[in-house]
């Protein structure tokens, strides 16, 4: 029999996350961003979920050729671009639209022997000082690339650091304004917290990630409790044994944790090399048998150890919610320190995964 841990995918949401960030934009074509096998999901498990989109957007040429080996014909988009000379004839081949953001990869793309053209986008640096051209480079860039014969379709894209702020996308779009004065093209600029909150920031492609999956760019779930988003995973076990504890009696590693008084705590098949965050404290939310609670002491690499007070008819098999519907990832990143993509993209490969 096997070990009770499950990660579940439900597609229905990813459908209905997917519509909603389509009516945050309505004008806007969509690239669904599907990166790090879809954030955890598994891109092989979710993209028919999202056909809808216009585009998938990835960094991995593994993923984008399972795409169109899949059957996918719409656009696919490298947010990294190409890393090699030499990968542009993969590109050619398999019809890929690829950012550039370096001068090394205008002198590839004009060095490339192709069968046709690929469509480019131009990746300006709007302040967050990671890739792309600085806006008094843009130009410069913009027009190398037109003049050449590989070279189509051409957009300017930006990406924003403080889109969950109010203020955190005005001095970014007034540097992309500048760099695009007259060059009359189009634009992908907006993430997932742009898409949903700064609607000036739209144009032609918005660039949803986080969000399909149902958590919060901002890392706060109240923060998108309106919008209609749903957890698209949720993680699951069960509790395997019970232990009654007196006042003073430690629980796991370093005993981090001792019984004020007598307590039932829950031993649940999850731990940290399932992709449960090593460092959630105590307190960190759990439910159990739809009663949510808070784990105890120190995360182990295969148990994690619940407190059963509120729960007293919970026992073995009783079957507890590490993440989903009721325990927002946010919730569970937010005690540990982190943010709900790094639990997405951490789900171990020994976790089953069902998808309903």
């Amino acid at each position: 029999m096997s070990r009770p841990i499950v990660a579940t995918i439900d597609t229905a949401a990813l459908r209905q996350n997917l519509a909603i960030a389509r009516q945050a934009a309505p004008h806007s074509r969509v690239w669904s961003v599907v990166k790090a096998n879809a954030y955890g999901h598994g891109i092989d498990r979710v993209w028919q979920s999202l056909s809808d989109t216009d585009g998938f957007a990835l960094l991995n040429l593994e993923e984008a050729i399972l795409l169109r080996e899949r059957g996918w014909k719409k656009p696919i988009l490298l947010l990294e671009g190409f890393f090699h000379p030499d990968e542009l004839q993969i590109l050619d081949r398999y019809r890929l639209t690829t950012s550039v953001h370096s001068n090394w990869q205008i002198q590839a793309l004009a060095n490339a022997s192709l069968s046709a053209p690929l469509d480019i986008y131009v990746k300006m640096n709007s302040g967050m000082n990671r890739l792309g051209f600085k806006p008094e480079q843009v130009h410069n860039a913009w027009h190398k690339l037109r003049e050449l014969k590989n070279v189509a379709d051409m957009t300017l894209m930006a990406h924003f650091a403080e889109a969950e702020s109010a203020e955190g996308i005005e001095e970014p779009m007034k540097r992309i304004e500048r760099a695009a004065e007259g060059l009359n093209c189009p634009r992908s600029l907006a993430n997932s917290a742009a898409t949903l909150w700064h609607r000036e920031t739209h144009f032609d492609w918005v660039r949803p990630g986080i969000v399909l999956y149902g958590a919060s760019p901002s890392g706060s779930w109240q923060d998108i409790a309106d919008c209609g988003l749903r957890p698209a995973m949720t993680l699951n076990s069960e509790i395997i044994a019970v232990q009654n504890l007196q006042g003073g009696d430690a629980v796991g590693y370093g005993a981090r944790y001792r019984a004020a008084g007598e307590q039932r705590i829950g031993v649940v098949a999850c731990g940290y090399a399932d992709g449960y965050p090593r460092h959630a404290p105590t307190g960190t939310p759990v439910v159990v048998d739809g009663v949510r609670t808070t784990t105890v002491g120190a995360i182990s690499m295969d148990m994690i150890t619940v407190d059963l007070t509120p729960c007293p008819q919970a026992g073995i098999g009783s079957k507890v919610e590490l993440w989903g519907n009721t325990v927002k990832i946010d919730d569970v990143a937010s005690a540990a320190g982190t943010v709900g993509y790094e639990l997405m993209c951490a789900l171990a490969p020994r976790v089953p995964v069902e998808v309903r």
